[in-house]
């Protein structure tokens, strides 16, 4: 447990959580939406501080990142607890935990100096806070982060993009890397199906591009909620007008039977994928993926000039064909992030 970072005390021992675009109101002895920060007698606290729920060493493809650090592995770590509570998630007994069962906070007691030891025992050059939301663990990142930074490795979240402005300017100058989940452009969608809305992601995006933070998009397509081709346009569209041509869209395929509460709604269909695909390069996007449907060449990365091959995916391994980031063929700069 941890005094949170960011809140306003207020009156009569109420306070206002300012980790995410939430901004709960929380009486004392109770928990904001996320399930995981207490009011205690009018102090606000972190419960999850330091309680590792998931510790693995992933490809950095899997976040993904495309374009970041390719080829390499990342330590990847969560704790319980999420500001959504999305009814797509696959991960859902570990985000929702706090949620579903009421008080529990599970995980393994590992300081931001054991995080950091493993990542470089195991030449990890990144850590990766991930699974979950790592906005809703902020107290325990940022301390992760800043000693990441000093052992000379990177640090990157995948995140659903609803954090507060003062925690982006938190973490700004430890992040080197985003990729954020902008799950749709229909705001009735955020409410209806992850309890949250649309607009404070889209401020996430725009933030994080005006620091320079490498950002990566993903739209979990599922079908019948968000596959329309105008869904498709406006996410394309603001992707290149706000954040420019060069960041990577990853467009991934739903799987009901892994869902929280979408179980009778059918996988995408690799069609469906396809003209996302199609949608993205025809507005101007430079580098558009299809995700979880292996084989598809969507997955690899092309010159966007001479459309040369020069990232081949199969799988999480990659075949590269680029020469130190620039396409071997014609020099193009290909945005990649070493």
């Amino acid at each position: 447990m941890k005094e949170a970072y960011l809140y306003k005390k207020l009156s009569d021992n109420e306070v206002q959580c300012q980790n995410c675009a939430h901004y709960c109101i929380v009486e004392a002895g109770k928990r904001g939406i996320c399930q995981v920060r207490e009011n205690q007698n009018g102090v606000l606290y972190s419960l999850n501080y330091g309680k590792v729920i998931a510790l693995n060493i992933d490809p950095i493809e899997k976040k993904p990142f495309f374009h970041f650090l390719p080829g390499s592995k990342s330590l990847s770590i969560a704790t319980v607890g999420c500001n959504f509570a999305c009814f797509s998630c696959q991960n859902y007994q570990i985000s929702q935990g706090p949620k579903i069962v009421r008080g529990k906070i599970w995980g393994e007691d590992l300081s931001p100096e054991d995080l950091v030891k493993e990542a470089k025992k195991n030449n990890c050059p990144s850590v990766s806070y991930t699974y979950t939301e790592p906005t809703i663990f902020l107290e325990y990142a940022l301390d992760t982060m800043k000693l990441a930074k000093k052992e000379g490795l990177k640090n990157n979240w995948i995140t659903n993009g609803f954090m507060s402005r003062e925690a982006l300017e938190l973490v700004a100058p430890y992040l080197d890397a985003a990729n954020i989940d902008l799950k749709s452009f229909d705001d009735k969608f955020y409410q209806k199906y992850c309890d949250g809305k649309l607009q404070p992601v889209l401020n996430t995006l725009e933030r994080m591009k005006k620091k320079n933070i490498w950002l990566e998009v993903t739209t979990l397509v599922i079908p019948t909620l968000n596959d329309s081709e105008e869904i498709f346009r406006k996410i394309a569209k603001f992707i290149k007008e706000k954040l420019g041509p060069e960041t990577p869209w990853h467009i991934t395929q739903f799987s009901g039977a892994i869902s929280w509460k979408l179980q009778n709604i059918p996988d995408t269909s690799a069609e469906t994928l396809k003209i996302a695909y199609q949608i993205g390069k025809k507005i101007g996007l430079k580098y558009v993926y299809t995700g979880n449907i292996p084989g598809l060449e969507n997955e690899n990365t092309y010159c966007p000039k001479c459309q040369a091959k020069m990232l081949s995916r199969t799988g999480y391994f990659i075949e590269r064909q680029d020469k130190n980031g620039k396409c071997s063929e014609c020099g193009e700069n290909l945005n990649i992030i070493e």
